[in-house]
């Protein structure tokens, strides 16, 4: 099936969950389970604060699991320009330095919009902007172990600084913002195993809202 976008047929989908929890896999999963080049996917860590005019030791400080830390603002404007069918330069971030980076990333509107992060569902001015609504949810030692592969293999961490950080903030985060979101989602999707039933439905429902316009 070809869809155009246009401003009035644009979805916008919130895939929350937390750090390991799998919604990375789940979002990419959607966007090939949705006809080719329709989907547009964003990822909400793009949008972290610029920390460049700190020093090195007091960005590695900072809290990243706090709404704070993330340009939640900036995002929801993307998120009405794309609703209405205009390109955005979507942020990069360098999350070795953390900073944001001086290249950015066009991104074309599309029929349906993928928005994922762990804090996506628990900033009211994305979750008000989303048509649907979703909230991966796995166990919280299979998503540290996860984290921690991630982390090092794709951010350049170490395993003390891994620990220090999940410790730090990574855990108390999680439970004051992102586990009290999971109660905002219309569909909640298991991380740790065969996610395929809530795949078709949030797929089927995507296609659905699509076919009527």
């Amino acid at each position: 099936m070809d869809v155009e976008a246009s401003p009035r047929n644009i979805l916008t989908v919130g895939i929350a969950g937390g750090t390991g929890s799998g919604k990375t896999t789940f979002a990419r999963a959607l966007r090939a389970a949705l006809p080719p080049g329709s989907v547009a996917l964003i990822d909400h860590d793009a949008y972290y604060r610029d920390l460049s005019h700190l020093d090195p030791d007091a960005r590695a400080a900072v809290n990243f699991d706090d709404p704070a830390s993330l340009e939640s603002e900036l995002l929801a404007v993307h998120l009405e320009a794309l609703r209405a069918g205009r390109a955005i330069d979507k942020p990069t971030y360098d999350f070795a330095q953390h900073v944001r980076c001086d290249a950015t990333e066009r991104v074309e509107a599309a029929p349906v919009i993928l928005v994922e992060g762990i804090l996506v569902l628990a900033a009211p001015e994305l979750r008000a902007r989303f048509d649907l609504k979703l909230f991966v949810d796995a166990p919280t030692d299979l998503r540290l172990l996860r984290r921690i592969r991630r982390d090092i293999v794709e951010r350049g961490r170490t395993i003390d600084g891994i620990a220090q950080q999940y410790l730090g903030s990574v855990r108390s985060m999680h439970e004051a913002f992102v586990a009290p979101s999971r109660s905002f989602a219309d569909l909640v999707v298991p991380g740790d195993g065969d996610f395929s039933a809530a795949l078709r439905i949030a797929a089927d429902a995507l296609l659905h809202r699509l076919r009527l316009g």
